[in-house]
């Protein structure tokens, strides 16, 4: 009989498996606040002779600001920031292109529920005012059987949580994959929170990338 000892592990660790990625690029200073003058701007001609927003209350512009020429150097941002990530997933020489983009104002009050963007790789959100209190984004564990069983915890970690919490500021870029549920929580602020959303998908995939694997 083997005698019993408090010591019973040769060895131990914890082998983490398919994560969900967001990626988090901050534009330099000079490029950050050329695009919020275009962008400010284009946006104001928009929606020019509109009302105010009321508190509680959000708008969307259309969905393909990525065609206008004042959105050309964010379209830039995005494509290279693409490019990045396709590398780092050792994702081969795959055409792309940006579906859909458009911009989000939330006034006072005002949140966004949780969703995510079907049909699509990867989605992002280019932040260009974010006042305190409006400078954060919610991300979902998209894994819903972990809600079937919910024990209670002493501590919030990564490893425990159901829901991460991300925070911009202005000229922060944010690209994850586009089944990623996320939300925005309502505006702290006095002031509108203000971001550019846009959505990413191969451009050749019905012809390529959609054929059986096996």
């Amino acid at each position: 009989m083997v005698k019993e000892s408090n010591r019973w592990m040769e060895a131990s660790d914890v082998i983490p498996m398919f994560p969900s990625l967001v990626w988090k690029i901050q534009i330099e200073a000079g490029l950050r606040d050329a695009l919020a003058r275009s962008i400010l701007a284009a946006l104001a001609d928009m929606w020019r002779g509109l009302p105010p927003l009321e508190a509680g209350r959000g708008s969307q512009s259309g969905q393909a600001l990525h065609e206008r020429e004042d959105f050309r150097d964010l379209v830039s941002c995005v494509r290279r920031g693409v490019t990045s990530i396709l590398r780092f997933l050792r994702i081969g020489d795959a055409a792309f292109e940006i579906t859909a983009c458009w911009a989000t104002v939330l006034a006072k009050g005002a949140a966004h529920k949780i969703h995510s963007h079907p049909n699509n790789f990867l989605s992002g959100v280019y932040y260009v005012c974010t006042p305190p209190g409006a400078d954060a984004i919610n991300f979902h564990d998209p894994r819903r059987q972990t809600a079937v069983i919910r024990p209670p915890v002493v501590e919030l970690t990564a490893d425990n949580t159901d829901q991460v919490v991300v925070k911009v500021r202005n000229g922060t870029l944010l690209m994850f994959p586009s089944f990623l549920e996320h939300s925005v929580d309502a505006n702290l602020s006095e002031e509108e929170r203000i971001s550019v959303s846009f959505n990413v998908m191969f451009s050749s995939f019905t012809q390529q990338l959609s054929k059986p694997l096996w």
